[in-house]
């Protein structure tokens, strides 16, 4: 049997939400509970359409996926996905739990006519880019904009100060 025959994908379920929690911190360092509480809630209730995805190898809980579907986002007319989260207990690494996970969200986004799948991933988390990577995404055709909103508030200051003594 391969390692991936041992991985057993099925729907994340709302009694998950500890084990997700508990794998999330295992990789982060630490616990985000009122964050997965959210996007639990809104997995499971938002569209209908069931997207997010838990893995279990040899019977335990291994890996979990966050997704969902969007009609439209960014002036974009078709649907897409946005794959949230996901995370593989570190100590079951390596046995096709990851991969598991986003071969099952595949073919479920591709049996709803859904086209694309996107993430977002910081710049210098190697293993995560590596392994997105190695299963097909590629930079998007777009730039990810961020605004430190005190920042602009200073700029705007400035602005409104040089303005009024002009």
């Amino acid at each position: 049997m391969s390692n991936n025959e041992a991985v057993v994908v099925r729907n994340l379920r709302p009694r998950d939400l500890e084990a997700v929690i508990e794998v999330d911190s295992k990789n982060i360092g630490r616990r985000r509970t009122e964050y997965f509480k959210v996007k639990l809630a809104q997995s499971l209730s938002d569209t209908g359409i069931q997207v997010s995805l838990a893995a279990e190898y040899d019977g335990q809980f291994a890996g979990f996926l966050l997704a969902r579907v969007y009609y439209g986002e960014f002036g974009a007319t078709e649907q897409t996905a946005v794959l949230d989260t996901i995370g593989v207990n570190p100590n079951m690494r390596g046995n096709g739990v990851g991969v598991a996970l986003l071969r099952q969200l595949r073919q479920n986004l591709l049996a709803l006519g859904i086209p694309h799948l996107q993430t977002e991933v910081a710049w210098d988390d190697q293993d995560l880019l590596r392994f997105f990577h190695h299963s097909g995404f590629r930079p998007a055709a777009r730039i990810g904009l961020d605004l430190d909103l005190q920042a602009a508030k200073r700029v705007d200051e400035r602005r409104d100060e040089a303005t009024a003594e002009a």
